[in-house]
């Protein structure tokens, strides 16, 4: 099994920054990528950024610019630094690690983004 801790959630007011840190422990062979998903009230949730242990990144269209997706392969631990953060962002994001064909998931932290 694999065991994802998150940190870095909070409130910010739009036009701010807030980095997430996603740190993997147990079972930690084999993972191919690591990212990040949200999900916001009453939506599905949606994948916002990924990167592979080779360094290939994917972000979603709407973070594209403002979204910076990064990773300690020592550590195992990603992180996600969000800057210009919009109301619209407002989510729980969830940090994701795909291993043998498996998805891990994190509990998910709360990014609020007001006004």
């Amino acid at each position: 099994q694999v065991q994802l801790v998150e940190s870095g959630g909070g409130l910010v007011q739009a036009g701010g920054s807030l980095r997430l840190s996603c740190a993997a422990s147990g079972s930690i062979g084999g993972i191919n990528s690591m990212g990040w998903y949200r999900q916001a009230p009453g939506k599905q949730r949606e994948l916002v950024a990924s990167i592979t242990i080779g360094g290939m990144t994917n972000y979603a269209d709407s973070v594209k610019g403002r979204f910076t997706i990064s990773r300690d392969n020592g550590k195992l631990t990603v992180f996600l630094q969000m800057n210009s953060l919009r109301p619209e962002n407002t989510a729980v994001y969830s940090c994701n690690v795909a291993r043998f064909g498996m998805n891990y998931w994190g509990k998910g932290t709360l990014v609020t983004v007001s006004l």
